[in-house]
């Protein structure tokens, strides 16, 4: 008897090796953008206490040069089937490069000027690194009939977290944001060839004629996406200012807030795709949604690092699967030729919570310290819980 159940589990630990791999070859051009994207962003993140310093601001200033800057993300998503169509295959690499171009001059920055014209840049070439990358997905989704959005945010968590750590390590080294940039240059360089996207013939309604596309679904999809990332946003960009400033930790300890944020974050969406196929999105959403503003909660009211790490990491588990399942959803509930128009509102709406966060935060921070900022953040996804998620489950059932 024993050894029959010990062949089962290995049979069953075999498919899902299989799955896995599987998933990964179908999903590979996607999850290299998702993981360039995801070294920018740690690497900024992770850095952001000693750019905001050599830059010299307030943390509303500091707030506003971010908004202002990260417009540049609102801009390419909306644009990135124009991308598309003007450089084809090409399109994810140009993104990456142009983000890579964006961070090494803000590491470089010590004006207000130099660094909103270079976060417009880098936020410029990751929104359509990203909206490619989601939209290469959902093509992978409908072509094996499997759902990969969880497998490919859950792994961008991954390549943050490590990024984040590595950051750190580095800045007690003694690096400076220049040379951490490049190096990061390095990495995108090496995964640039797994970024060339296939040769399919795009179709010219996806941009320019979406007629016969459900608009207030997919805007409340992207709000719902934007809910999700405003969480994400909000803790990833201030959690290592709260820990060192807050809490008085040192630049290691300061990173290890957005990587422990991350950690969770990762662990959630390959928990879901492993294990989550067959529950039901909207409760899973839901009961998500709960647990970042939980999380958030438990950051901000933390009395030392333990407290605030245990709270980053609730509050990445939480939201982890928000932002996923919805975009999945959202490329589900579309003909394929709208697909790519589709993802690309969606992601513009729900990443806009990546200017708007810092905006919040900075402005919350300045009025009322960081701890109410995530307080204050907790809340949104408490409602966000209650009311949109409802309503965009109501809208979907009539359909």
């Amino acid at each position: 008897m024993r050894g029959f159940a010990l062949d089962r589990m290995r049979h069953a630990c075999h498919r899902w090796r299989m799955r896995i791999f599987s998933d990964l070859f179908a999903s590979r051009r996607a999850l290299a953008g998702f993981v360039v994207v995801g070294f920018g962003w740690a690497a900024f993140s992770a850095q952001m206490p000693v750019i905001k310093g050599q830059v010299g601001v307030s943390d509303g200033a500091w707030g506003t040069l971010v908004l202002i800057g990260s417009t540049g993300a609102l801009m390419a998503m909306w644009l990135a089937p124009l991308v598309f169509r003007l450089v084809g295959r090409w399109a994810l690499i140009v993104g990456a490069m142009a983000m890579v171009a964006g961070f090494v001059l803000a590491g470089a920055a010590h004006t207000p000027l130099a660094i909103g014209v270079a976060l417009f840049l880098a936020a410029g070439g990751s929104g359509v690194a990203d909206v490619l990358a989601n939209a290469e997905v959902s093509e992978a989704e409908a072509e094996t009939g499997r759902s990969l959005m969880n497998l490919n945010h859950g792994l961008f968590s991954v390549a943050y977290a490590v990024a984040a750590v590595l950051v750190g390590a580095a800045r007690e080294g003694g690096f400076g944001p220049v040379a951490v940039f490049g190096a990061m240059g390095i990495a995108v360089a090496v995964l640039t060839p797994w970024m060339l996207l296939p040769t399919r013939a795009p179709d010219p309604d996806d941009a320019q004629d979406a007629a016969g596309m459900p608009r207030a679904l997919v805007w409340v999809g992207g709000l719902v996406v934007l809910s999700a990332f405003l969480g994400e946003a909000a803790s990833e960009g201030w959690s290592a200012l709260h820990v060192e400033r807050t809490l008085g930790g040192g630049p290691a300890e300061g990173a290890l807030g957005p990587a422990l944020l991350a950690t969770g974050m990762a662990i959630g969406r390959l928990g879901a795709h492993m294990f989550g196929a067959g529950w039901p999105p909207f409760r899973v959403m839901v009961l998500a949604s709960c647990l970042a503003g939980c999380g958030l909660a438990l950051a901000g009211a933390a009395p030392g690092l333990t407290t605030a790490y245990v709270g980053f990491l609730l509050g990445g588990l939480g939201v982890s699967v928000v932002g996923p399942l919805a975009l999945g959803l959202v490329g589900q509930a579309v003909r394929p030729k709208h697909r790519l128009a589709a993802i690309s509102q969606a992601a513009a709406l729900g990443y806009a919570a990546f200017f708007l966060g810092p905006v919040v935060m900075g402005f919350v921070a300045e009025l009322f310290g960081l701890r109410v900022s995530f307080y204050v953040i907790a809340a949104a996804m408490f409602v966000v819980a209650a009311g949109l998620l409802p309503l965009w489950s109501g809208m979907l059932a009539r359909r």
